[in-house]
């Protein structure tokens, strides 16, 4: 049986028009650093500064390291952006049945986490906004509380580490980007379940390692009552 079902945030839980990418490019631009948007698609989910990071080698620097002044710089544009965004936007809202999900799999004993390539700043802005502070989720990860954030799976291991799940084999990692199905994979998740109305279509996400793909986390219950371990 699965014991922890660690789930991306924007995209895969919660709605997001765009608002990462949105707000990363008008970061980016407001820095004079020309972006595309295939290349902003393709670092969704990545600590964001790691992302700047690589846009700036992709598009400014010709593959020399940038400055960290730079990507600093850039970086806290983007996160007052996003918190702004968050705050104000009226589209955001969970994703259609996130919260009943969450309580379905509550109910049968799995315990839910939410991991996310957002610093705590932004990612508690987030759950502010739809009301998933108090007592609907276990516990919840953001990528500057560990080393190394996606594609690696420390975000995975301190969410079990904060749940008291010790076994990788009864974990599912669920997320609507490549570097969520690569986290999942490295960390040796049971289940890698990549979501297909988010940023990537299930034809882009079939593409890189996973186990599952599922149309919105809504179907998600129904997959851990029908997958056998």
């Amino acid at each position: 049986m699965i014991e922890l079902v660690v789930m991306d945030v924007a995209g895969t839980t919660v709605e997001d028009p765009d608002g990462v990418g949105g707000c990363l490019k008008v970061a980016l631009t407001a820095h004079d650093v020309p972006w595309e948007h295939d290349a902003v698609n393709a670092i969704m989910g990545i600590p964001k500064p790691v992302a700047i990071r690589e846009l700036l080698k992709q598009f400014k620097t010709n593959g020399d390291e940038p400055s960290t002044e730079e990507v600093q710089s850039i970086f806290l544009d983007f996160r007052k952006r996003m918190i702004a965004y968050y705050e104000e936007t009226p589209d955001i809202r969970e994703i259609p049945g996130a919260s009943a999900a969450f309580k379905e799999m509550r109910s049968k004993g799995i315990k839910i986490a939410l991991d996310t390539g957002f610093d705590r700043a932004v990612l508690d802005a987030v759950l502010r906004r739809v009301g998933w502070e108090n007592d609907v989720l276990d516990t919840t990860v953001a990528s500057d509380e560990v080393s190394r954030g996606r594609p690696f799976p420390d975000l995975v291991f301190l969410a079990m580490e904060r749940t008291g799940v010790a076994d990788v084999k009864k974990v599912a990692k669920v997320g609507d980007t490549p570097s969520d199905l690569q986290e999942g994979t490295a960390a040796g998740c049971a289940l890698v379940v990549g979501v297909c109305e988010g940023t990537h279509t299930a034809e882009q996400l079939a593409r890189h390692p996973h186990t599952h793909l599922i149309p919105s986390i809504a179907q998600l219950p129904a997959l851990l009552d029908e997958v056998k371990l």
